[in-house]
């Protein structure tokens, strides 16, 4: 599993690793193929779980990750990245011509740990804005935020109610007894 933090020169290949994949996809519509020599630093070719999201000005257009790590974080890399362009079911596809307006952010994640709580002021209390990155099951039902959504939504009640919606639930389904959490943290680096 990856460690962190990464170096200013880690941080600026994945994020130009993600630029190319998304430009080689749109011009070819394969993924683009890298050798282990053109990676800077052996922590990147570790097992590692990211999100890729692209922002057009506030707006977002597009968000794809791994929770888990299931790959080379290079990989998971070129594979969001292209997915967050292509993939996200909320947007339609990328062109050529508005991948110069995007700006890319990578979040790659420690490991997603159970969170148990008692009751909801339980996970009101223990909660970490900006810290704390969530995932929210009930059933089939299934949500996360990354970290860096407090920045978009710093109340935690607020938080918990959209993570709820987002996973299919009415606003209070967080409260529900049901519902489990994990919670896991992330270094995050934009262009």
């Amino acid at each position: 599993m990856i460690t962190m933090p990464f170096s200013k020169k880690e941080k600026k290949f994945l994020l130009g690793l993600a630029r190319r994949s998304i430009v080689h996809y749109l011009e070819k519509g394969e993924r683009l193929k890298i050798e282990p020599s053109e990676v800077p630093s052996k922590k990147l070719i570790e097992t590692g779980a990211c999100f890729v999201s692209l922002h057009v000005g506030e707006e977002l257009r597009g968000c794809i990750g791994s929770l888990e790590a299931h790959q080379l974080l290079v990989f998971d890399v070129i594979d969001n990245a292209v997915n967050a362009a292509v993939n996200d079911p909320r947007f339609y596809a990328l062109t050529m011509e508005e991948l110069a307006k995007v700006k890319i952010s990578i979040s790659v994640l420690t490991k997603p740990v159970p969170f148990p709580v008692d009751s909801p002021d339980d996970l009101l209390n223990k909660l970490k804005p900006g810290k704390h990155g969530l995932i929210l099951k009930q059933g089939w039902n299934r949500a996360t935020f990354l970290p860096v959504v407090w920045e978009q939504i710093p109340g935690k009640e607020e938080f918990l109610a959209h993570l709820s919606v987002k996973a299919g639930l009415p606003p209070d389904g967080w409260k529900n007894p049901k519902t489990t959490y994990q919670v896991y943290e992330a270094e995050e680096f934009s262009e």
